[in-house]
């Protein structure tokens, strides 16, 4: 089989057949494969349907690798996430062509890049409070942005979920719920806050009025679905406006995602298991509900910290008859005490 037919295959046969991939996830895989056949290409100096497998050997995908980090400045995280890519790309090479499986066994060794674990960026309840107080709810936008960024606070949503989320999706009745379908197919039901349901029913009220009619939840002028960008550059705006009366939102480029990151830690910190904050989210892994935790946990380390701890005096010295031997022997080991020689 031909370069440009285990390619082709890989897309439509594997991502999209096998494993039903998300159009967004797939996308990502093609940016991938695209700038590795580039590169590729003016390396050897080919058109890609003249490349061979082969070509794409260890030192070329290191090569491109540092590539990307050195001539287009991403980041370790992106380097990371273009290798895991092409990892899969190979195995799925190797199942189907057994004569490729050093070639993939090659690969597969190349070790990711350690990058710095730095906590998600997210928002305190008075930052949350003070960007939903931006949007006008007597306008028709004001409305639909109120709404939008309502339910993005109360269901930890994926902007992506947003956009394709329907009116048919909501149950207003109670208890109130909105439907989201994430990564995979996978649907998940969030409960909703009242003022929620008020907010986005005040919306469909001005929306109705307007002569606008979609079946999805959040569109335009147009009645046409908001896109991902347009979601982000709404989040973005009012964000900007928050902070001219919260000063800590100044200089701050507030996502969809960080809302998103936002949920996850006020969750945990509410006292929710991690386990229902990891199916409130979607998550696939519990490791990635994890990193919360720990941001958790280290922001009442923080907030402890500015916090003097009573002056209670020296605390009296254990009495040696209440220590056990083993614990005698290592504090004499902390002081610096030579143990007596034997034999």
């Amino acid at each position: 089989m031909t370069f440009s037919h285990l390619v082709t295959a890989f897309f439509t046969n594997h991502l999209a057949a096998e494993r039903g991939l998300a159009p967004n996830t797939i996308a990502s895989y093609s940016d991938c494969m695209k700038l590795l056949i580039n590169f590729a290409c003016e390396r050897f100096g080919q058109e890609p349907e003249r490349l061979n497998i082969d070509q794409l050997n260890r030192k070329l995908i290191i090569d491109f690798l540092d590539h990307l980090q050195s001539t287009r400045q991403n980041t370790k995280s992106t380097r990371n996430q273009r290798l895991a890519a092409i990892k899969t790309f190979f195995h799925f090479l190797a199942r189907n062509v057994p004569e490729l499986m050093h070639l993939n066994a090659t690969i597969q060794a190349i070790r990711e890049k350690r990058t710095d674990q730095q906590p998600p960026p997210s928002l305190t309840v008075t930052e949350v409070n003070a960007i939903l107080r931006v949007p006008d709810p007597s306008t028709l936008l004001g409305s639909r942005d109120k709404a939008l960024l309502k339910l993005l606070y109360n269901s930890g949503a994926r902007v992506q979920e947003l956009t394709d989320l329907t009116v048919a999706n909501v149950r207003f009745e109670n208890p109130a719920t909105v439907t989201l379908t994430g990564k995979g197919g996978k649907t998940r039901v969030i409960p909703l806050w009242d003022e929620t349901v008020q907010v986005i029913t005040n919306y469909l009220e001005l929306r109705q009025r307007s002569g606008l009619k979609s079946d999805h939840l959040f569109v335009n002028l147009k009645a046409q679905s908001m896109t991902r960008s347009g979601i982000g550059r709404r989040v973005e705006k009012y964000a900007r406006e928050a902070a001219r009366n919260c000063p800590s939102l100044c200089a701050r480029r507030i996502t969809p995602h960080v809302f998103r990151h936002a949920v996850a830690l006020h969750l945990l910190e509410a006292g929710n298991d991690i386990v229902l904050v990891k199916e409130w989210l979607g998550h696939a892994d519990l490791r990635t509900t994890s990193a919360y935790l720990e941001v958790s946990i280290e922001r009442k380390r923080t907030a402890l910290a500015k916090v003097p701890p009573p002056d209670v005096g020296t605390l009296p010295e254990q009495p040696q008859w209440k220590q056990p031997k083993l614990m005698a022997f290592l504090c004499k080991l902390s002081r610096g005490v030579m143990l007596p020689k034997t034999g």
